[in-house]
């Protein structure tokens, strides 16, 4: 199914956080109230830095009519900040080389995300699934089974941990690597019944969230998470869905930020399955097994680190690496694979180059991964 790409957001390079106190200001500014992703990327594009949007918001509400605004405190970023240290996780800022390369083209991606687990994982080329939670047992023996396949590939499969289809293809990934994208906090796992499965994810896999730590999901978080589960993977599956659904509108985030869309067909008489139709009569690839993803992606995945469970520290790109990807990139669109195939550099090395020339506006990304000299 086509869709309609869009360039990935920039945060210059002198924005991102180096100090205790500068990773506090990102996380006021993310926190502070009418700032939303959109908003954050605008400020900081406008203003250079986080602490210089941080000292000019007042008077900009106060231009909209918002008398007597503040941002957060910077005594409340430290309480979010230590609690999410204390349960071991890691604070991911957009643009930095650690941030997931693909959910930071979205057009609102988060400005920051928790990330409890293996955050390497979330560089490597990942399938997301959606689905039904009533789902039937034919639905959820398919997402395991395609989920397991896919896995055994390379793919890393990405999901909202929700009962049903989520839970599914969750069980069948662990080994391979699973992402777990949580609507509320990132040590706050909803439903609960799913609680040991969370915590299995943690052994090869991860969790991620833009909300504070310890932050319980409402409804209205739930659309949020959404975009961040089909803007992390290359392509979203949807297994079982109605026809008006979460599925259903995280199918419509995959078009609109330049995704891949998928479904299995199912029983024109079964309401779980209608969603899944539709998405096929309206173009999206039909898939009765795994190697119809793989087919359709043309992309191979990357081979998991030789051990998963240990996080890189990032590192700056090789200098005559990104030389040579210049020289090698043109005003026609180049896809990653062919990039990595030409170069000397490893993958992971590949990839963290081009993040820093997108970043420094000299490349930019369009759907489906293919790179292009900035105009």
């Amino acid at each position: 199914m086509s869709a309609i790409p869009l360039r990935s957001a920039k945060i210059p390079h002198s924005a991102l956080p180096v100090s205790h106190i500068d990773k506090l200001d990102w996380l006021r500014l993310v926190r502070s109230r009418r700032v939303g992703p959109v908003t954050f990327i605008r400020l900081v594009r406008e203003h250079g830095s986080v602490a210089v949007a941080l000292e000019i918001l007042p008077s900009i509400a106060a231009t909209s009519g918002v008398a007597n605004y503040q941002p957060m405190s910077r005594e409340t970023a430290e309480i979010e900040y230590a609690a999410g240290r204390e349960i071991g996780a890691e604070l991911l800022f957009l643009g930095a080389p650690n941030y997931p390369p693909r959910l930071a083209t979205i057009q609102d991606p988060p400005a920051v995300l928790w990330a409890l687990g293996d955050a390497s994982i979330a560089l490597r080329t990942s399938v997301a699934f959606v689905g039904a939670r009533n789902s039937s047992s034919l639905g959820r023996r398919m997402a395991a089974k395609l989920s397991q396949d896919l896995s055994s590939e390379g793919y890393v499969i990405v999901s909202g941990l929700a009962r049903g289809i989520d839970a599914e293809a969750h069980k069948a990934a662990l080994n391979g690597g699973t992402i777990a994208v949580l609507a509320g906090g990132v040590d706050t796992i909803y439903p609960k019944e799913n609680s040991a499965l969370a915590h299995d994810i943690l052994e090869n896999g991860l969790r991620v969230s833009e909300m504070p730590v310890g932050l319980q999901p409402q409804a209205r978080h739930f659309p949020r998470r959404n975009r961040i589960i089909s803007g992390l993977a290359q392509a979203v599956l949807v297994v079982e869905g109605a026809s008006k659904s979460g599925s259903l509108i995280t199918a419509k985030n995959a078009l609109d930020q330049g995704r891949e869309v998928m479904a299995v067909p199912g029983n024109p008489m079964d309401g779980r399955a209608a969603g899944c139709n539709m998405l096929i009569r309206d173009g999206a690839t039909l898939v009765r097994s795994a190697a119809d993803v793989i087919e359709a992606l043309a992309i191979p995945p990357q081979a998991p680190p030789k051990n998963p469970t240990v996080s890189p520290k990032p590192k700056r790109p090789d200098k005559s690496l990104s030389r040579t990807l210049m020289s090698l990139i043109s005003s026609a669109p180049v896809q990653e694979d062919i990039l990595v195939r030409q170069t000397s550099g490893s993958a992971q090395d590949v990839m963290s180059a081009l993040l820093d020339l997108e970043v420094t506006r000299k490349i930019e990304r369009f759907a489906g991964g293919a790179i292009a000299i900035s105009p």
